[in-house]
């Protein structure tokens, strides 16, 4: 990392949430700096995924401070992140549309995207390539055709800090394979926050930390 990239991105002061009477944070305080990769790890129902629903602005803690790229607020701090969930959200719109959510893309960025993510096996097989129309439920969809579109949708959105939860959790492992590849160079100068029960996706990551217990720990 270089010298900017010392700035704490996200900060965490004393933070504690509850989640149908489980803490999931306990008083705890951490920050991540600018262009780290950190990997979030831990057992199921420990409160990763509520993790990252807090530094997203989804959820507020019941006590303490949370900074995300100086903003405090809510609604500011959504539009600094880029999230991917595990189940990927897909509207009724063309696949293009999917992708920019009304952004203006330049072709040879749209194209980028596309292969980065491998959605052009796809999508050259198509008649009507991206701009085909996905139904309302996109029962034609696999499950890794929707999360790579959500994967293509947080790298448009070209946001500073990433956070993804098990965003390869529907794909197979070549593919998983493909898409983590070009992630990685694709959010090289990004700050990520990846939970994930398969450790050997964190591969390279700077920090590895576990969530357990009212904790977030080395």
């Amino acid at each position: 990392m270089n010298k900017e990239d010392n700035k704490d991105i996200i900060i965490g002061q004393n933070i504690t949430f509850s989640y149908k009477d489980r803490i999931i944070l306990d008083n705890q305080s951490f920050s991540f700096k600018k262009g780290e990769h950190i990997g979030i790890i831990g057992e199921s129902g420990s409160g990763k995924s509520t993790f990252l629903k807090l530094l997203a602005g989804l959820l507020t803690p019941s006590s303490g401070t949370l900074e995300v790229d100086s903003e405090s607020d809510p609604a500011k701090i959504m539009k600094k992140i880029s999230m991917v969930m595990q189940d990927a959200m897909i509207m009724p719109l063309t696949i293009r549309e999917n992708i920019a959510l009304g952004k203006e893309i330049k072709k040879e960025r749209m194209d980028e995207i596309i292969k980065a993510t491998r959605l052009d096996l796809w999508t050259d097989s198509l008649p009507e390539g991206i701009d085909t129309y996905l139904g309302e439920r996109a029962d034609e969809l696999s499950g890794g055709q929707a999360q790579r579109i959500a994967i293509a949708r947080a790298i448009a959105k070209d946001a500073d800090i990433i956070l993804l939860d098990e965003p390869t959790s529907s794909l197979d492992k070549d593919t998983i394979k493909d898409v983590m590849e070009a992630l990685e160079t694709l959010t090289d100068e990004k700050s990520v926050i990846h939970v994930t029960h398969q450790t050997d996706l964190l591969k390279g990551y700077h920090r590895i930390l576990k969530i357990g217990g009212g904790r977030i720990y080395e």
